[in-house]
């Protein structure tokens, strides 16, 4: 009997082992189950990288700006005038067809201080002023604009003036002087296309038949450019300076207030034409343009 209930303890004992082991097993198991199937496992946070910031880009310079050339605005575009195209290359072996209603006569001397260029009268196609230099006196114009050139005697004699009237107190400044022939001929034919050839003959002048051709006239206006080329500035120091004192340095007002039916265009006060001393101080003497001056016939009378 002693030996038999010393079994039985054994195998109670190895029971109770086996059922402990069994329930430790267990509970590791559902643990085990429970992580997989319930739990999220996070994974470790990732380091953010910041991109360095990208470098802005510059704006390229223009050729001005390289060149350190001090370019104002151009103030016939401010005014509301048409924006004059750009110049292309000078000269042309083409034969320009003047269109019908036009009737043009070439000037003889076109080298002449005193030519009269106009509606009526043109240059000869393949003129080119001969003696063209740039004139040192401040300008609206790039430094390197071909149209700030004047003929020789006209570029002396405007340095005079200005030097004059900077020392009445009056600071001029130079808006438009020469301009090639090609030139005139692209920003003539570009408003005939835009307003038609009998409305922009009022205010452009067909090619060769513009003063600014000749090497002879020049815009001008106040140094700070306010009222360049525009009606305003009729009644400006800078105006009523030149008009009482140009004539001593050879220049008149060519398209002077009250004499449109004759010259064909409009008042500009600022449009000033060399040619020479004597001409211009009879001339302004006169009250007369150019036109009557020389027994002309009125330009609008047969051109308006």
């Amino acid at each position: 009997m002693k030996g038999q209930e010393s079994m039985e303890r054994v195998w109670k004992q190895r029971g109770s082992a086996l059922l402990l082991g069994a329930a430790v097993l267990l509970a590791m198991t559902g643990c085990s189950g429970q992580a997989a199937s319930g739990e999220v496992i996070q994974s470790p946070p990732q380091e953010t990288v910041t991109p360095p910031p990208a470098q802005e880009e510059q704006p390229p310079q223009t050729s001005e700006e390289q060149e350190g050339t001090d370019v104002k605005p151009s103030q016939e575009e401010e005014a509301g005038k048409p924006a004059e195209a750009a110049p292309q290359e000078q000269g042309t072996s083409e034969q320009e067809e003047i269109p019908a209603g036009l009737d043009l006569e070439v000037v003889a001397e076109p080298a002449s201080m005193a030519v009269l260029v106009n509606k009526q009268h043109k240059l000869p196609e393949s003129y080119e002023p001969p003696d063209l230099v740039f004139p040192n006196v401040p300008y609206l114009l790039p430094e390197k604009s071909e149209r700030r050139k004047m003929r020789q005697e006209a570029a002396t004699a405007l340095e005079q003036m200005f030097a004059a009237a900077k020392a009445d107190g009056i600071q001029l400044a130079g808006v438009s002087a020469y301009r090639p022939h090609a030139y005139q001929k692209d920003l003539f034919n570009r408003y005939v296309k835009k307003d038609g050839l009998e409305k922009a003959r009022t205010y452009s002048a067909y090619p060769g038949t513009s003063e600014h051709e000749t090497g002879l006239a020049i815009d001008i206006s106040g140094i700070d450019g306010k009222c360049a080329a525009s009606s305003c500035f009729a009644g400006t120091k800078e105006a009523i300076w030149l008009a009482e004192n140009a004539a001593d340095y050879g220049f008149i007002v060519r398209y002077p207030e009250g004499k449109e039916a004759i010259t064909g265009y409009i008042y500009e006060p600022w449009h000033m034409r060399y040619v020479g001393v004597e001409t211009s101080k009879a001339i302004v003497e006169s009250g007369l343009t150019m036109e009557e001056y020389f027994g002309i016939a009125p330009v609008s009378s047969q051109n308006p």
